[in-house]
């Protein structure tokens, strides 16, 4: 856009890419002229905080693999993502190394037999930790949006839970639904 707003849709980052294809923010960076990289800072097995462990309706003790990204445009910082995943289904597979998975998380987990079938989002504005304000350049009194994902296969079991970070003046977010 003409006024620097990225203007997001969801359904791409929710959709498994085609064996090949980069992952859905490389290939959105990409159409429109830019260059969309991620940074993993972690991945492993961890204790969920109690938002994480409802949004993926596991029981007291259970654990998830998380991944802590830190996703560029054009090598600047534009927003913060934590994506977890429950144990059972991540253990074992990239989703628990630090390392990029080719074609995206969503390809990955395709592959393994767990397509999302229903999305549940919510946004909410707020004003930034002082961690993220540093890592996404934010001035002081520059909001945040956090969007809360959840993503649920054909049984209606919970496989993804994302929490993202972005700088409010910079986003907007697009939903498109078809009704009936």
């Amino acid at each position: 856009m003409s006024d620097g707003t990225w203007v997001s849709s969801s359904l791409p980052y929710l959709t498994a890419r085609p064996a090949g294809q980069p992952d859905a923010w490389t290939a959105e960076a990409a159409a429109r002229g830019g260059r969309g990289t991620q940074r993993i800072v972690h991945a492993g097995e961890t204790t969920p905080s109690e938002e994480v462990s409802a949004l993926l309706e596991l029981s007291s003790g259970e654990t998830v693999i998380a991944r802590r990204r830190v996703i560029e445009l054009n090598g600047t910082p534009c927003e913060l993502t934590d994506s977890y995943y429950p144990a059972p289904i991540a253990r074992g597979t990239r989703l628990a190394e630090k390392g990029k998975i080719p074609g995206g998380a969503v390809s990955l987990l395709a592959t393994l037999g767990h397509t999302g079938a229903r999305v549940q989002e919510d946004v909410t504005a707020r004003m930034p930790s002082p961690e993220e304000r540093e890592i996404l350049h934010l001035g002081s009194g520059q909001p945040v949006l956090r969007l809360s994902r959840v993503t649920f296969d054909g049984n209606d079991r919970p496989i993804q839970a994302d929490m993202m970070v972005m700088p409010a003046h910079l986003q907007r977010l697009r939903y498109e639904m078809r009704i009936g």
